[in-house]
């Protein structure tokens, strides 16, 4: 089952259980502090000393089968070619986690999503599944990663994805948005009609 949650809806399940063993896949430097074991296919051994850190080198997670009580993978399933295969074993190590990814709108506005991005998802609130189609960049990009997390504490909801799942994540492909049928936005197009405006009010 897959449904929308927040990160400190997950917060508070995990304080709640503090003797899970909870797996962060994909961490980059922002491990979650509830993580007893992390990965990533970077070596962040040095940077994580106070933790089990593993190195994901192959498709197939390093990990037993039911290994954890709960896997985060945050940010993570849109660098993934195969995600199919990803999410299935995310579902073979564990039997419930959260996910969390950014909207079509948050992955559009940032300049590093541009190359390192692959797919685009959806939630589907009817039938409580992930929609997964291939990126398009439908906006020119001006914001950097760091000025996004400055913009997620305000318009969060706008700009991310939050998910929880239990023992399965539904999803299905459907490239929705074909990049034919849209004319890329610039920035400095909308920059300059609300600028524009603000003159045209201004001189009133």
């Amino acid at each position: 089952m897959l449904k929308r949650t927040s990160i400190s809806q997950v917060n508070n399940i995990l304080d709640k259980n503090v003797n899970w063993k909870v797996l962060d896949i994909g961490c980059g430097y922002r491990a979650h502090k509830k993580a007893s074991v992390i990965a990533d296919i970077q070596d962040f051994s040095n940077f994580y000393k106070n933790k089990k850190f593993v190195q994901i080198k192959e498709k197939k997670l390093p990990f037993k089968d039911n290994e954890f009580d709960f896997v985060i993978a945050s940010h993570v399933i849109e660098h993934v070619e195969d995600f199919e295969f990803f999410i299935k074993e995310l579902e073979r190590i564990a039997s419930k986690g959260y996910i969390e990814l950014p909207s079509r709108l948050g992955d559009n506005l940032v300049f590093e999503n541009k190359n390192d991005h692959i797919w685009w998802f959806l939630y589907d609130d009817i039938d409580n599944q992930l929609i997964a189609s291939k990126r398009n960049q439908l906006i020119d990009p001006f914001i950097t990663v760091s000025m996004a997390k400055l913009f997620e504490e305000t318009f969060r909801e706008s700009l991310v994805i939050e998910l929880s799942w239990d023992k399965k994540i539904e999803y299905r492909i459907d490239n929705i948005i074909k990049l034919e049928n849209f004319k890329k936005i610039s920035f400095f197009t909308i920059f300059k009609k609300y600028l524009s405006k603000k003159i045209r009010t201004f001189l009133r």
